[in-house]
Formats: structure tokens, sequence, C-alpha cells
């Protein structure tokens, strides 16, 4: 059987999870969504991943993504999560919530990237690539030659004094009820413009929830040099590389 790894994705908004077929890189039955709990302490995001991991009865290894930075397990920065989140080993908390299973635990967005560089729209890329995961955030990563250099948190580069995922997220648009036309050239535009004057990459990934919708804003940013397209993988691109991180941590243990 070619399951054989856990992910769980938590969001600002959901956290969802499914076990993954990593022969294919696809979920092997419907994921299982929750609402994160607000606010989002650590107890509450704990149960809800118990939850959604005891929903199909898993009792093998998994993989979690976090929307900060991830340093070993231990969380340095949450910026859509409640703040007692930093200096906490997640992978201790969530391994001992579980009952003791095996979890690794990594950004959200380098779990994406890693996801679509395997099986999605970065396959046999090379040179710099760029994955933005547009959400109630901006997470990013960054890959060259096929490599990840990971925790980049590009969300956080100032636009117009304010974090860039304040203004360009998909949360932005939908709070300031904007068009896809202005949220796309006002905003989303003006900051890819800036992460390519930063990298100049070859390629942009555009992931998260939004890019089921890639037709109603992509062809409006025609001012960016590098090529964008849409995730392959879509919004399980996490939940897929949270998996391939928890067998990778296991092959190597």
């Amino acid at each position: 059987m070619n399951v054989n790894v856990f992910g769980v994705d938590i969001g600002g908004s959901g956290i969802k999870g499914a076990p993954v077929d990593l022969e294919i890189g696809d979920l092997a039955e419907p994921r299982h969504k929750v609402l994160t709990p607000q606010p989002a302490t650590p107890d509450e995001v704990a149960d809800s991943v118990v939850e959604v991991v005891q929903h199909f009865g898993w009792a093998g290894p998994v993989g979690v993504t976090f929307p900060g930075v991830v340093t070993g397990s231990t969380v340095r920065t949450a910026a859509n999560v409640d703040k007692s989140w930093v200096g906490v080993d997640a992978g201790r908390l969530l391994g001992d919530r579980l009952g003791g299973l095996p979890v690794t635990v990594l950004n959200d967005a380098d779990a994406a990237g890693i996801a679509e560089m395997t099986f999605g729209a970065g396959r046999g890329r090379h040179g710099t690539v760029i994955l933005l995961t547009l959400g109630t955030g901006i997470g990013s990563a960054v890959f060259v030659d096929g490599r990840l250099v990971p925790n980049t948190e590009l969300g956080h580069l100032e636009l117009k004094g304010h974090d860039a995922e304040k203004r360009a997220s998909s949360k932005a648009r939908e709070d300031e009820e904007l068009s896809w036309e202005h949220w796309a050239t006002r905003r989303l535009q003006r900051y890819m413009a800036h992460v390519e004057m930063l990298f100049s990459p070859e390629l942009f990934i555009i992931g998260g929830g939004v890019s089921r919708k890639a037709d109603r804003f992509l062809p409006y940013l025609d001012g960016i040099e590098a090529e964008i397209v849409p995730a392959e993988l879509q919004n399980n691109a996490g939940i897929v590389g949270a998996a391939m991180a928890a067998r990778a941590a296991s092959s190597a243990g």
C-alpha cells in the first residue's frame, strides 16, 4: 500500500489534513478540515490537530505545517496565530498530544513549495523559483536549482509602510472588498515586482486557496518579467509537503 504518511496544514483560518500517497503526490482520502480556533493558542491548535489526525484513525508518522518560521521543530515567529507559539517546541507538543507519534514540523509555505517542486508546477525547473501562498497572509518558498532556502517569510517585506501581506494577501482583498483587477494590479503586482527586483526568479508559482481562481487575477499581472503559473496541487500542497517532510525525517532517523 502506497499510503504511508499523514500531512496536516495549519492555517490562519483552517486546519486540514489527510493521508498522502507519496508515490503520486496526492491525497489518499478526502481531507478533513476544522476551523482554526480563536485565539489560536498552542493547546487549542494542538486539540484541533489531534481531531484531524484521529478522524482517520491514523497511527503513523505525521508531518505538520506551521504559519511561521520553524527551526528544528521550534516556532520562532507566529504572524497569523497566537504569539504564545513563539519558543514552543511544536514537534514535541504535537507528538505528546498524539500519543507519541513521530511528528515533523516545518514552515507552511516551505511545505507547499517542496510538494510543487516535486509533483507540481516546479517539476524539473532550475534557477530561482519562488512559490507564494496567498491566503490569510502571504507565505513564500524560495528554491535555487531545486534546493530550498527555508523560512524566507517574504510576506513580511515592507510595502507602502506595511507588511506586504496586510495589503496583498487574499484576506486583504476580501476584507477590503477589492475587485480581482484592483487587487491584482494595485496590490499583488506591486508586491511581486518588489520580490522580483530582489531575487530575479525565473518562475513564480502562486499557491494557496486563491490558486483555484487563478484565471480571475493572473491575466492582470502583466508587469512581471518572470513566468507566473498557478500551483498544480492548489490548496493541498501544504498537506502533501508536510507528509514528504515526515517521510524524509523517518528515513533519516
